[in-house]
């Protein structure tokens, strides 16, 4: 209420004057007091309890740094041997360290409290992440640190095992760990399912929506950007579409070999299918969950999900019972679910006859979705280290 005066600068003689001399009086107490409130909760913000050092030894670890905390990173050069940066958030102090020269025993470690950003999808990946793991158990072992949480890039068929023994409820020292995957070992207590994100080893950026991505229209329905398998549901992903010439209302580039490195070209081309479309297809990979989700997401492009479980050790945990993608489902994602592509074709139709303002409409609330999405997560994650780190006030 401190607009009410905005009018005071009238000389006329006012009969109400001092009452609203006093109004002002009370007006601008009430405005100082606020200031002191504001003043006050920001330096109790400053008094961080929590100094987190996050290790970032695996790509993913991009992706929670500068897209879910929205953190920068210096140099910005991505090929940097070294680069870092820093945050507060919560009651914790965060700094982030990433790139090549980041070696075991080669760098300072600057807090008591460490995340550990691994990639365990393979064997050779495993036995790099382990030699972490064992660095960072001599750092426990002669207690230069208190706590070790680990952000881990799972085994595509959720073939985690090696990372058990490593767990405090195992006898390890991990406490917390943070796992991509649909992992049937996550309970909400100490193992908690992980986005797996956007590519950030081919440098998807971080899209900041703009007007014309929420308000052009979009030249082609949807795209398929992508490596067809053999006998694969991307086979007849492909044969649907080209059934009923809907290929030539959507962008589709498929290839037969995967090509682990984009060229600038490729990646040019990838990015502007995605803004150019309405809708992305995301068939099943090795797993359900892929890039492709979060970067449509990213562009506002609507991902169409093929809704299967894929071969292997992932599925229903003691915590989730909707397998596979629970973690978006669990937090509403507005995706359109599909069991087969058959059903494609009536989905297109839909979308043939849908004004634009309508396609806006379900963009505006697919990227508050993703921002709110990534907003949570991030919330998630510092509670989760709080409440797991710092002594609790009970005793």
């Amino acid at each position: 209420g401190f607009t009410d005066h905005v009018a005071l600068g009238n000389e006329e003689w006012n009969p109400w004057d001092t009452d609203e001399k006093n109004q002002l009086a009370a007006s601008q107490q009430r405005y100082e007091a606020n200031l002191k409130m504001i003043k006050y909760a920001r330096s109790r913000l400053e008094q961080t309890s929590l100094r987190v050092q996050i290790w970032g030894k695996a790509a993913i670890g991009l992706y929670l740094w500068q897209h879910i905390f929205g953190g920068h990173l210096e140099p910005a050069d991505v090929i940097a041997q070294w680069r870092e940066g820093s945050q507060n958030a919560g009651k914790t102090y965060f700094s982030f360290l990433t790139g090549p020269s980041v070696v075991p025993g080669y760098f300072s470690v600057e807090a008591e409290h460490v995340v550990l950003v691994l990639n365990g999808r393979e064997p050779a990946k495993i036995a790099y992440a382990t030699q972490w793991l064992h660095y960072a158990q001599t750092l426990m072992e002669t207690r230069k640190i208190q706590h070790v949480a680990v952000v881990l890039l799972g085994n595509e068929q959720c073939n985690n095992a090696w990372i058990q023994p490593y767990l405090k409820r195992n006898g390890g020292f991990v406490n917390l760990l943070f796992v991509t995957y649909d992992y049937a070992f996550v309970n909400e207590e100490d193992i908690f399912q992980w986005p797996l994100g956007v590519a950030t080893y081919r440098n998807f950026p971080v899209v900041e929506p703009s007007w014309s991505m929420l308000h052009d229209p979009r030249a082609y329905l949807c795209n398929f950007l992508g490596t067809v398998y053999k006998n694969s549901s991307r086979e007849t992903l492909i044969e649907i579409l080209k059934q009923d010439g809907l290929d030539k209302l959507c962008w589709i580039a498929a290839r037969e070999q995967w090509q682990p490195q984009e060229t600038n070209e490729s990646f040019k081309n990838y990015q502007d299918a995605l803004l150019q479309s309405d809708l992305t297809l995301c068939p099943v990979g090795i797993n359900t969950e892929c890039y492709r989700i979060y970067e449509a997401c990213s562009y506002g492009s609507l991902p169409v999900i093929e809704d299967v479980m894929t071969p292997g050790d992932c599925g229903n945990s003691s915590a989730y019972h909707s397998a596979p993608l629970q973690l978006l489902k669990t937090m509403g994602a507005p995706f359109i679910f599909i069991k087969n592509w058959k059903e494609l074709p009536a989905i297109l139709e839909k979308e043939k006859k849908m004004s634009l303002q309508e396609k806006i409409q379900r963009r505006k609330k697919l990227l508050e979705w993703y921002r709110n999405f990534k907003a949570w997560m991030r919330q998630k994650f510092i509670n989760t280290l709080e409440n797991s780190f710092l002594p609790s006030d009970k005793g």
